[in-house]
């Protein structure tokens, strides 16, 4: 794996890989986007990453992380959630406050901390949002999971994962009692507005809206 990457290198090299999750090919206009700074900027980047083989590029299509550039994304992500899980689990920080922390941790090279931290945390599989951790050899667990509001009426479910890490998002689920692995149940939905009426563990039942719904993402239980 290459090494002396620059936090900023890694930093486009992360942001590479979760924009290719939407879309094989990555443009300079995505980029940008994602990491809030210029075209042109992000141009010079691109073509320094493509020089190191980090990067694929093709013309017209775009780009897309080769199979070293892959490796160590998942290798920064690896160390973002593990430090996000530390945070959380051991020095009790809200799961609102870790992600802009955890994004300085990442950068640390050592191996070894990482492995020792991996170990001392007891090889979690998940981050405190519910985003799968990446093993040492880039393999992670995949979720068999479903956005919520998808969820049939009735159908018990166990929410299992955010689809934002924004201090907005986190806050409001925090005031709603919603965390990862809280039960969940759709008592209603509503066609007016597609808002719906939900039930948590076992607690008197209470409506959120449809963009909320869409941000929690539920493993079906109890079939």
């Amino acid at each position: 794996m290459i090494d002396n990457l620059s936090p900023t290198e890694e930093n486009y090299i992360k942001a590479i890989y979760h924009l290719q999750k939407t879309d094989d090919n990555v443009s300079t206009n995505d980029v940008a986007e994602r990491l809030n700074t210029k075209a042109a900027s992000v141009t010079d980047m691109l073509k320094k990453l493509n020089t190191k083989k980090i990067l694929n590029y093709e013309k017209y299509k775009g780009f897309t992380l080769s199979f070293e550039g892959e490796k160590i994304a998942l290798a920064i992500v690896r160390k973002h959630r593990l430090w996000e899980y530390f945070l959380v689990e051991t020095l009790q920080f809200g799961w609102d406050e870790v992600h802009a922390i955890a994004e300085e941790l990442e950068h640390i090279t050592s191996k070894k901390l990482i492995e020792r931290l991996d170990n001392f945390l007891g090889n979690p599989r998940f981050d405190p949002h519910g985003d799968p951790i990446p093993d040492s050899n880039g393999q992670m667990e995949k979720l068999v999971q479903v956005n919520l509001v998808d969820l049939p009426v009735g159908q018990e479910a166990k929410v299992s994962a955010v689809g934002s890490q924004s201090t907005e998002l986190l806050e409001l689920l925090t005031h709603k009692s919603i965390a990862i692995g809280t039960n969940i149940t759709i008592k209603r939905k509503f066609t007016f507005d597609h808002s719906m009426e939900i039930e948590t563990n076992g607690q008197v039942a209470f409506t959120i809206s449809q963009q909320l719904a869409q941000a929690l993402f539920v493993k079906k239980t109890g079939i």
